[in-house]
């Protein structure tokens, strides 16, 4: 009996021991061409990844701060998920224009693709996510196919492209440089809803409450909505976090994130089979 005894506490004891932790990220890795002294010091990304992990899928997720400030962050939410989470820096206005900040972007997705396997990412699996600044720097690299055709990259075999409260609508940060007010309504190629298309990857909008978000967001994004709608996108979704503002509603996004890359996932495995 005493044996018994032991042997099941041995197993009681073995069965609440952690789970072994098998993630690790790898910091300021560089991912550009580009020579200068700024874009050695910033063009820099960081890869949070299951050391035993393979094929996973892969989210680049963009920082914000209106193009002006922030820094490359591995989200709470995102660690150790199942994902691998590539959490890149771009230079930032005024020391470089905002079309910099654009292809900054897309070089470090390009980065993503050729490069993903060595962390167990699975590079027809990768889904371009940010909050605020980076979800209008995910907008721009995923709808206007010039930018990655640059690095010869397909914007179209990204997975799914998922931009938290991004302005679609040329950015404040660059219509101030064109003397262009915050609240003045203004589209040029730099905006993303300049290259409203029906072919794109999967489209999931996220942002929060009308009343508490930035100048417009929500009817900016809805319109964006709306008109990938209309020219017959088969997959676009807006969500709207009510009785969050600009800031907070990142976090529970999060949650959205996750669902959707489930269901774009499980949606592709339905049309292959």
């Amino acid at each position: 009996m005493k044996r018994l005894f032991a042997a099941v506490f041995a197993a009681m004891a073995w069965l609440m021991l952690p789970a072994q932790n098998h993630y690790t990220t790898r910091e300021d890795i560089s991912y550009t061409d580009k020579n200068d002294e700024y874009s050695a010091q910033r063009l820099k990304l960081d890869v949070h990844f299951d050391t035993e992990g393979n094929d996973l899928p892969v989210i680049v997720w963009f920082h914000g701060g209106g193009l002006t400030g922030g820094n490359k962050f591995i989200p709470a939410e995102l660690s150790e998920q199942g994902y691998v989470v590539v959490a890149p820096n771009y230079r930032l206005v005024p020391g470089v224009e905002v079309e910099d900040c654009i292809d900054d972007a897309a070089e470090a997705v390009a980065w993503t693709f050729r490069n993903i396997r060595d962390f167990g990412g699975d590079p027809s699996k990768i889904f371009v996510a940010g909050h605020s600044a980076g979800g209008f720097l995910t907008s721009m690299i995923g709808l206007d196919r010039s930018r990655l055709a640059k690095y010869d990259i397909d914007a179209d075999s990204i997975a799914g492209l998922i931009p938290y409260s991004g302005q679609v609508i040329t950015h404040f940060s660059d219509r101030k440089s064109k003397g262009i007010g915050e609240l003045t309504p203004y589209i040029d190629p730099a905006a993303p809803l300049f290259h409203v298309r029906k072919d794109c990857a999967p489209y999931v909008i996220i942002t929060g409450d009308a009343e508490e978000e930035l100048y417009g967001r929500y009817e900016e994004n809805l319109y964006m909505w709306r008109m990938m709608r209309l020219v017959g996108h088969p997959d676009v979704k807006i969500y709207k976090l009510d009785g969050y503002n600009h800031v907070d509603m990142a976090r529970p996004a999060h949650h959205i994130l996750k669902n959707e890359i489930s269901r774009i996932l499980k949606k592709r495995a339905v049309v292959t089979n």
